[in-house]
């Protein structure tokens, strides 16, 4: 019994007597060790093709002295830790640590400090191998395998591959093995003096579409989005990468996504930063590690930037979240507020006999967590059909989009994570109610239209909505015959007009659309510049640039205002919408008539810069075209031409009547219709007729401008207006010629008597201000 204690007691000291004889073996330079020898301090494995170093460190910045063994750049002066074997367990004392293989039982890697003891770390297999030894490769892998057993990786009896710490090499896995449940990770460093286990990790989501993932804690961050047949669906670009070639595989076994390099002479890495949040793609070069790329990138990388059912697009701006069609801010206030969490919810119910699809192109697929993966050789007409029959189903894509596409993606539920790609994506199909389905179809056939054509932003309903304080009757600033314009400020600061048109408006799609295909072609300083449009369900508005002084009937209409006018300030406004108008007559690509100017219609800037705008009722006239005849006989109360108001015809010189109008209002102040005369059956027109035949003529001037005119200018304007408002076109002059005599001293003709519309017709208006034309009898 004596015998058996003192045997226990001699155990430590034999197991010690081992551990030096192992030590008294130490290795020379190589990248293997056996199981006769040790790796301690200042002892290194190098790989073959030197780039790679195994050895003990310690992190320079760390207040605690700890020690690790772990692999790192040994060509780069800069340390670069690629992988650590003790990072949840350091060594407090470097004379003591000791790396060797344990080949008593199932063969361990062991890394020990021998004067406490304790394992700092170590590696168990399933089997006993002849002759182990463990290696550094080439690729930056630490491998434990038989020496007789060729260098092949289903050899390997165990591999730091499989274990990343933060950092992602080239031939590193992020997945899943589906036969054990063992899954490949990447996990960031606490911080950089501590490389345990921080919060933020990337693992691949084994859904029915399997998904690479980065988490915080639980929490998703950023996905990459399923694996195309091209590319990761997150994937900014359709290009490849010069640097990194991307790589996903999937069988009955395992699923997982590596990288490897372009070149294999450039050395690049992906790792996790806990500090930023971010995983890196680094590159070395001209002596540092830049950084190539970065996710998430942005603030639509953010897992559900937009909430359930949102769409991000970094490119809308002021807002880069949207609710799909069909669907509604679950909380308008939080959204203007942007705050998106909540997302959207369903504006109207599905009818599962009746939906329909509606198609986003260039597409972040949804998060595949609530997906279906069906049958890889079903087409996007099957697919289709496979969504439709199920009521659930709420939305579709294709799994492989390699030439037409193929395979089908189902989604139930929510439809979470969802972004704009503008250079790579893909199509989806989002279920939608049949009402959607025609609303879709008039937004779609308009960018149809317009594709190639124009280059005009298209706004979403919620970004106009925070711009304008959700169409605040604060940021009202004025009230047209086809609704409300307001002021807004987008978020880089801004200032846009926004004309929301009624739903119930005669300006109906044809005009809106034919507003914006004609003012986004012209550009004039005395024209109103159009940023972009907005479609959503039965919403249409224009975007504008903002004019801070709005529109010129609110200076020469109103008797305070109007103080603010000398004659100069009117005359430069009287010339430079001449100068607009001819631009439209004449010096653009089209000859555009306007059919409706008027005080209201005319914009000024903070220089009181004159701008023509609401171009819906233009019209253009092709090649030799000079007049044409419309059936529907548009325009505003008292400037409307004769021969437009009566039949139909229209030309530049509809225009010019209508000029005439407002130049008889800019010096009169007082609106062309309206009681103001000793007559009051005499509208402005025959009341300034009636004042030149008698030899009166500046009498119609208002008194403000009297004060300040040069009077014989101001009697040309006189002449000039009732030159335009002739009775029939040919004898009215165009407006080059208006501006020659504008510019010159050389007598002017006599005008004839002007058009007297109102004494002859009757005329019949809509609520909406829009004049609508019946012959009644001459009187």
């Amino acid at each position: 019994m004596q015998r058996m204690k003192n045997f226990h007691h001699f155990v430590p000291i034999i197991f010690h007597l081992f551990l030096y004889f192992l030590l008294s073996k130490t290795i020379a330079a190589t990248d293997t060790l056996t199981q006769f020898q040790s790796l301690s301090e200042n002892q290194t494995l190098v790989s073959k093709n030197g780039d790679f170093e195994l050895g003990f460190f310690t992190l320079d910045n760390s207040t605690n002295i700890n020690y690790y063994l772990g692999i790192w750049y040994k060509n780069i002066p800069v340390r670069t830790i690629v992988w650590v074997a003790n990072r949840e367990n350091p060594a407090t004392n470097h004379n003591f640590v000791v790396l060797l293989i344990n080949n008593t039982a199932n063969s361990t890697i062991l890394l020990t400090q021998k004067n406490k003891n304790t394992v700092l770390w170590s590696v168990s297999i399933s089997r006993k191998p002849k002759n182990p030894i463990l290696q550094l490769l080439d690729s930056g892998n630490l491998v434990l395998r038989d020496e007789n057993d060729e260098n092949e990786e289903k050899n390997y009896l165990w591999q730091s591959f499989d274990y990343p710490g933060d950092t992602l090499l080239p031939g590193m896995k992020v997945g899943k093995d589906l036969r054990t449940g063992f899954d490949w990770r990447v996990t960031a460093w606490k911080n950089e003096n501590d490389p345990s286990p921080g919060t933020l990790n990337w693992v691949m989501d084994v859904t029915n579409w399997p998904e690479p993932m980065q988490r915080i804690g639980t929490m998703k961050q950023y996905n990459s989005g399923p694996w195309n047949g091209v590319q990761y669906s997150a994937k900014p670009t359709n290009k490849p990468s010069p640097a990194f070639e991307f790589i996903y595989f999937a069988d009955e076994n395992q699923v997982y996504y590596m990288f490897k390099l372009v070149n294999n002479s450039v050395k690049a890495r992906m790792m996790l930063n806990q500090t930023t949040n971010k995983i890196m793609q680094l590159v070395w070069t001209q002596g540092v590690w830049k950084m190539y790329g970065s996710m998430p990138r942005d603030f639509c990388d953010e897992y559900g930037a937009c909430g359930p059912n949102g769409k991000c697009d970094m490119a809308e701006s002021p807002n880069d979240c949207e609710c799909l069609r069909g669907y509604r801010p679950k909380s308008p206030k939080e959204w203007i507020g942007l705050n998106y969490e909540g997302g959207c919810l369903r504006d109207k119910p599905l009818n599962c006999e009746s939906d329909g699809f509606i198609k986003y192109v260039k597409m972040k697929v949804p998060d595949t967590e609530n997906c279906w993966y069906l049958n890889q050789s079903m087409n996007s007409v099957e697919c289709r059909d496979k969504c439709l029959r199920n009521c659930s189903c709420m939305a579709y894509a294709n799994s492989d989009i390699r030439g037409e596409g193929n395979g089908c993606a189902l989604w139930f539920g929510d439809l979470n994570d969802l972004r704009v790609q503008p250079n790579a994506g893909q199509d989806l199909y989002v279920r939608v109610p049949a009402s959607e389905l025609e609303n879709a179809a008039i937004m779609d056939s308009f960018i149809e239209e317009q594709e190639g054509h124009l280059e005009l932003p298209l706004f979403d309903l919620s970004s106009l909505a925070k711009a304008t304080g959700n169409f605040s009757i604060n940021n009202k600033v004025g009230e047209g015959g086809f609704g409300p314009v307001y002021k807004g400020l987008l978020k880089n600061g801004q200032e846009i007009a926004v004309k929301r048109l009624c739903r119930g408006s005669v300006q109906g799609l044809k005009e809106f659309k034919n507003e914006i295909a004609l003012i986004v072609k012209l550009q004039h300083r005395n024209l109103v510049k159009l940023h972009g449009c907005c479609i959503h369900n039965e919403e249409k508005m224009l975007v504008y640039e903002y004019l801070p002084n709005k529109s010129l009937d609110l200076f020469i209409f109103d008797q305070t205002r109007r103080k603010l006018l000398d004659w100069s300030k009117c005359f430069h406004m009287i010339f430079g919408i001449a100068k607009g108008l001819l631009y439209l007559h004449r010096d653009s690509r089209l000859r555009i008539i306007h059919r409706d100017l008027k005080a209201s219609n005319v914009l000024l800037d903070s220089e009181m810069n004159p701008k023509i705008s609401d171009f819906g009722m233009a019209r253009i006239l092709g090649g030799d075209q000079i007049a044409a005849t419309t059936r529907r006989v548009v325009g505003t109360y008292g400037y409307m031409a004769p021969e437009y108001a009566i039949d139909g015809n229209f030309s530049v010189k509809s225009d010019v009547f209508s000029f005439g109008i407002l130049l008889l209002e800019i010096l009169s102040g007082k609106k062309n219709k309206g009681n103001h005369w000793e007559n009051e059956s005499t509208d402005l027109i025959g009341y300034a007729w009636d004042l030149w035949t008698e030899e009166r003529p500046l009498e119609i001037v208002d008194d403000i401008l009297k004060e300040s005119c040069n009077l014989s200018e101001i009697l040309r304007c006189i002449q000039i207006s009732l030159l335009c408002l002739e009775q029939h076109p040919y004898d009215r002059p165009d407006m080059s010629s208006v501006i020659m005599m504008f510019g010159s001293e050389i007598p002017l003709p006599k005008p004839k008597q002007p058009a007297l519309v109102v004494g002859e017709y009757a005329y019949q208006y809509d609520s909406a201000n829009e004049l609508s034309i019946e012959v009644l009898e001459s009187r």
